[in-house]
């Protein structure tokens, strides 16, 4: 099975954390519009998601993600379960690509 996803958006958040283990831990959150066809019609797309970058590989990129600022990322999708027991989506990047 292949685990596979490459967004391009706007990061509209970013928030750092320390887990337990110690491992610094920043979250941004992406924010992609684009269009694209489906069945022989335009569809506009809009997503929101929360992107997990973790350990110091990203150390170099993550003062510069600020609300704004065009990323390409690429990583893997896995189930994250909230406080309020709620379940969603997040996107745990292998790579991060600053677009502007």
């Amino acid at each position: 099975m292949n685990n596979h996803l490459t967004l391009s958006g706007t990061v509209i958040r970013t928030k750092q954390l320390n887990s337990p283990s110690g491992i610094n831990h920043t979250v941004i959150t992406v924010e992609h519009k684009s269009q694209r066809y489906e069945a022989e019609l335009l569809r506009n797309v809009y997503c929101i998601i929360q992107v997990i970058l973790s350990g110091p590989r990203f150390n170099s990129v993550t003062d510069k993600l600020q609300a704004g600022v065009q990323v390409e990322v690429e990583g893997f999708l896995s189930l994250q379960q909230g406080r309020n027991g709620q379940n969603r989506l997040v996107l745990h990047a292998e790579n991060v690509e600053l677009k502007t």
